[in-house]
């Protein structure tokens, strides 16, 4: 499902407009206009009722279409065309007729009350019948969900969305309240009561009260990163929704109205509450099973190898001379089942990993090792510098989707057989890809997180690197001396003057700064020095890097436009191909925004060709390392432009040449952390353009936003009550500290 649809529509509708109809005459004197939207049925066998906006755009008027219903078929040849159009899996043209020739206008019937009638069809196995049941109950269900939902104007992508959430109950649960709608990803509180209330909804139900706690909490996680709430700051976050749009004070909801709604939630447990502190219950067991996970661990470490003997053969053998703390570092891996490495690029942390890897593979020959990292580009970029070709992205070594279609949500999986297992760029997990990963773990493992805690923290919600760092349980080896650049190089030790708040920056041939005062001004020189940084490097080495994504003419999506213009321009209808609102060319650079199986999330490629064959346009893509996909047009919806990209969308990422803007435009966004996570993505050169008072700025702006995280507390009060249970003193100072927190 959650496919992108071009079709062609005919009609006898002479309401559609007149600059969206075909030109061509056909026979059937029919009126021809294209639409555009998800899941739609790509046949003409298959009659639609469909409502949408008419959108003016390079191609055309076309229909932008917001929801369709399949309107029942009732002849014979009707019923063989909806069976066929590729709504319901299992069935092709061949199969549809079969079954209508053998059951005919009965066939909805048979599918919807007897469907193992299907198996006296011919080539129909019992496990094809099951992908068919399956699919016309959820493409049913869909269809019930999108007429129940009309009022919201939902696309079958966001029907998805719910089925997904509610499951085959879907339809009942909201038939009870629609307000049910803000757990859902994409539904704010506002959005939903106003279409309500609209409908004559009651201010005071409790439903629409719990739809706006529900809805608090999940903004303030998706938002600003936060697990759990203060119960007060709920109640009042609640209350401002719920009196948002209301003039009159009298028909106002007070505070109690929320209070007892909010303890009845509780008592039911469709919130957690510890200690006042509110949790959505999946949130919760996601920082609760982790800090429990980890505590085991720390309590029950696996037996310290010694490694001196080892460990100075590799160093003699590989020309080392690693510092103090790189060689403390290593041992750390191997007197503990969990440690943490930190440090900012230059650092030595490619060099420690390179001697932990060789070490292991003397001590433990058929040991198995495996290297994860948050992104696709990560992984790869560890895999080359430690040697080590296995490096996969968790999502892959997992075996996960994303945390709302994360289809082995409920499903209990084996741990992984590796023995030593390091990860890199750990601080862009976030709490749920953390709570997947230490439920994976074996034990006796041994585990080496790598990260730098001054980036920006993960995109989804918790602080888990820090976190872990801070809670004062686990091993870490801060790397500090700069090793990796040459002295001549300053983008290291301009970013080590960044992180402690030093404006005394040094500028030259790889550390570059050019005034700009205004947007206009500095997406022209952007531009500008784009063409001659490419020409130098390559394209596949430059990468502009903009604290906004889409907001004024440095914004990356408004310099992608521009720069394409440039170094891509048009040159026939049949090398480019619209996908929505979007427009994309062969050799346009472009990032994949989705985990596939074989492309991650953020990873980096080219358009090679457009192409027409019998199933419609074919787009080939080039990825790098031997990955040359072909992309439908379904796909595409997973792609952006990417010859500029926002810093958080670099997160993880290494290019030889970054350009960032940094104008008064930006100062909304521009931190410390995200001016330090942008200069850090350059290996060779940062070119940074605007106004050097908001870099100064950007530098002294320290104030990080605290996320609501307890997952180090909760490490210590399990590794407490394990220690105890075991018998192993527990350290005065996390007493003490644990007696603090309460």
């Amino acid at each position: 499902m959650n496919k992108f649809c071009i079709i062609s529509v005919k009609t006898a509708d002479k309401e559609v407009p007149q600059e969206a109809r075909s030109t061509r005459r056909y026979r059937d004197h029919l009126i021809r206009f294209v639409a555009t939207g998800y899941e739609l049925p790509r046949t003409d066998a298959v009659e639609l009722e469909l409502d949408g906006e008419w959108t003016k755009g390079k191609y055309g008027v076309q229909l932008q279409v917001e929801q369709w219903r399949e309107i029942v078929p009732k002849t014979k040849s009707g019923v063989e065309g909806y069976l066929a159009s590729g709504l319901i899996k299992g069935i092709g043209p061949a199969t549809a007729a079969q079954i209508v020739s053998r059951f005919g206008v009965e066939t909805l019937d048979i599918l919807q009350n007897h469907p193992e009638r299907l198996l006296e069809i011919k080539g129909i196995t019992e496990s094809k019948l099951e992908d068919i049941k399956t699919s016309y109950a959820e493409s049913r269900m869909l269809q019930d969900l999108m007429t129940l939902l009309s009022p919201f104007k939902i696309t079958p992508k966001t029907a998805l969305k719910i089925y997904q959430h509610f499951g085959p109950a879907s339809v009942d649960i909201l038939k009870k309240s629609p307000f049910e709608l803000c757990q859902v990803s994409g539904f704010g509180f506002l959005r939903v009561d106003a279409i309500v209330q609209k409908n004559g909804g009651d201010l005071h139900d409790p439903m629409r009260v719990k739809g706006a706690l529900f809805w608090a909490l999940e903004d303030s996680k998706g938002g600003k990163g936060h697990l759990f709430l203060p119960g007060e700051t709920l109640r009042k976050e609640a209350l401002r929704l719920l009196n948002a749009k209301i003039p009159l004070p009298s028909l106002r909801l007070h505070e109690q109205e929320v209070t007892d709604v909010l303890q009845d939630m509780i008592l039911h447990g469709e919130v957690v509450s510890v200690k006042d502190n509110i949790y959505l219950p999946r949130t919760f067991a996601q920082e609760d099973e982790t800090a429990r996970r980890i505590a085991m661990r720390l309590v029950k470490p696996s037996a310290p190898e010694r490694i001196d003997q080892v460990l100075e053969q590799v160093k003699r053998e590989m020309g080392l001379a690693l510092s103090s703390k790189q060689e403390a570092a290593v041992y750390a891996a191997y007197r503990h089942s969990l440690s943490i490495i930190t440090g900012s690029p230059g650092t030595g942390k490619t060099t420690v990993l390179k001697t932990i890897l060789e070490v292991y593979r003397r001590l433990h020959p058929k040991g198995e090792i495996v290297l994860m990292a948050p992104t696709g580009r990560a992984s790869r970029r560890m895999a080359e510098s430690t040697g080590f070709d296995k490096a996969r992205t968790l999502h892959s070594g997992l075996g996960l989707g994303s945390e709302e279609d994360d289809a082995n949500r409920n499903r209990k999986q084996e741990p992984l057989s590796a023995d030593l297992i390091i990860v890199d760029e750990f601080s862009m997990v976030d709490m749920w890809l953390a709570d997947k990963f230490f439920s994976r773990i074996k034990d006796g493992a041994r585990v080496v997180l790598v990260g730098d805690p001054d980036q920006l923290p993960s995109v989804g919600a918790g602080n888990v690197f820090r976190e872990l760092i801070d809670c004062g349980m686990i091993p870490v080896t801060v790397l500090d001396q700069i090793f990796r650049q040459s002295k001549d190089s300053l983008i290291a030790y301009n970013a080590k003057f960044i992180n402690e708040g030093n404006t005394k920056l040094y500028f030259g041939p790889d550390f570059i700064f050019m005034a700009s005062d205004n947007q206009a001004e500095a997406a022209e020189r952007i531009i500008a020095r784009y063409c001659r940084e490419i020409a130098e490097s390559g394209i596949d080495r430059v990468q502009i890097l903009s604290p906004f994504r889409s907001e004024g003419a440095a914004s990356a999506e408004q310099l992608n436009e521009a720069i394409r213009e440039v170094v891509n321009p048009f040159r026939s209808a049949e090398e480019e191909i619209k996908i929505g609102v979007k427009v994309f060319r062969v050799n346009d650079r472009i990032m994949q925004t989705k985990n596939t199986a074989k492309v991650s999330n953020g990873d980096l490629g080219f358009i090679r060709y457009i192409k027409d064959d019998e199933d419609g346009k074919r787009v080939g893509l080039d990825f790098g390392v031997g990955r040359e996909l072909e992309y439908s047009v379904e796909d595409m919806v997973n792609l952006d432009l990417a010859y500029a990209t926002t810093i958080h969308k670099a997160m993880g990422s290494e290019y030889e040449t970054v350009i960032m803007p940094l104008l008064k435009a930006h100062t909304v966004m521009l931190y410390r952390n995200l001016l330090y996570t942008g200069i850090t993505r350059a290996k060779k050169r940062v070119v940074l353009i605007g106004q050097k008072q908001v870099l100064f700025m950007a530098i002294h702006r320290n104030e990080i936003v605290k996320r609501n995280t307890l997952l180090g507390t909760r490490i210590g009060m399990y590794y407490k009550a394990y220690a105890k249970r075991a018998g192993i003193p527990v350290p005065a100072a996390l007493e003490e500290e644990l007696k603090h927190a309460g």
